[in-house]
């Protein structure tokens, strides 16, 4: 039988009380005339509102390319609700709605504030969002770039989520002085965004309490979360497990390096660099004649010599056996790296 979604009587857009037919007759207007940003959310409103038990939305193919996925909208509700509960959210908190409505994320911010209660603010999800704001927001969900370019303000967030990619050393560093709980979140489009959180002070996430994990004979993570996904879902992101709620996220299983019968974990290395390397980077496995597959570490930025005490800490075969230079990283939309693509058109 279809449930029929209701809106928290505490929740508040912009300032802006709505119940059902106002906030529909809004999605129609920002549609018509909004920006790109604002059609997005419009579109949302009315998926949202609308009689299918499910939204429609595109996955952002950071592994592999984009598809269209249906996603039901009681899970979300239940994704929504287990967020509430781990992060221990209440009606009337304030919450920074400043990421793409297009992706999973943007959307779930958007339905935690309609399913929770909570007094929403939207802004362009631009680099800088809280630029030219001075309000003290609850919760707030944010990518690493926006974190970085938001550093002097970001004591406004008491709670702060960042997803999407990991944060670079130097950034937690800032952060673990700073009077924020920010926590790195684990998910997927799949998973209708994290299933697990962690503070960056910690090494392991814990899941929330709508999911149970496991690994399969790979090491990869395996989820299951029946109230958001009715099947398993294996991933291939490398894991080490201390206990059945806690994981370390290694890397991933694709990304893997087999140099001369050495398999190497490129995150691990990348890790290890680091403090070293003060651009973006990583390493990946090139095609080799003699070792099947050489490291190869890739730099965006013009041509330099690194300092020999950049591979010091690396043990013999981590040690990349070319340097490349590349004006700029090819990145999914929701601004991902994509490895092989970025070093296949070099080719």
């Amino acid at each position: 039988m279809e449930k029929k979604l209701c809106i928290h009587p505490d929740f508040k857009l912009n300032g802006h009380t709505y119940n059902k037919e106002s906030i529909s007759e809004l999605a129609i207007t920002l549609i018509r005339d909004g920006e790109a940003h604002e059609k997005d959310l419009g579109n949302l409103i009315l998926q949202w509102f609308d009689d299918y038990d499910y939204i429609t939305l595109t996955t952002s193919g950071t592994t592999g390319k984009p598809k269209e996925v249906k996603l039901s909208k009681e899970a979300m509700e239940a994704s929504a609700l287990a967020t509430g509960e781990f992060f221990k959210l209440q009606p009337k908190d304030k919450a920074l709605l400043c990421l793409p409505t297009h992706y999973i994320a943007g959307k779930m911010m958007f339905i935690r504030a309609v399913v929770l209660g909570l007094e929403l603010d939207f802004v362009n999800p631009t680099k800088e969002p809280l630029r030219n704001n001075d309000k003290i927001y609850d919760f707030v969900a944010m990518v690493p770039l926006q974190v970085h370019n938001s550093i002097t303000q970001i004591e406004q967030c008491k709670t702060l989520i960042v997803g999407g990619a990991k944060l670079n050393d130097r950034t937690k560093d800032i952060l673990n002085e700073m009077m924020v709980n920010v926590y790195e979140t684990y998910g997927m489009t799949e998973t209708i965004t994290h299933i697990a959180a962690k503070r960056i002070s910690e090494n392991y996430f814990t899941v929330l309490p709508h999911a149970n994990i496991s690994q399969d004979e790979r090491g990869c993570l395996v989820i299951e979360a029946p109230l958001v996904s009715n099947h398993l879902i294996v991933t291939n992101d490398l894991v080490e497990m201390p206990n059945d709620i806690q994981f370390a996220w290694i890397g991933r299983y694709d990304n893997l390096v087999n140099s001369g019968g050495v398999k190497l974990v490129p995150e691990k290395i990348e890790q290890k660099l680091s403090d070293y390397i003060p651009y973006r980077f990583y390493v990946i496995g090139k095609e080799d004649a003699e070792l099947g597959q050489k490291l190869v570490l890739v730099i965006e930025h013009e041509p330099y010599t690194l300092l020999p005490e950049a591979f010091g800490s690396l043990d013999k075969f981590e040690k990349p056996r070319e340097t490349i230079f590349v004006e700029k990283f090819k990145e999914t939309p929701t601004g991902k790296v994509l490895r092989r693509e970025t070093i296949s058109a070099l080719v």
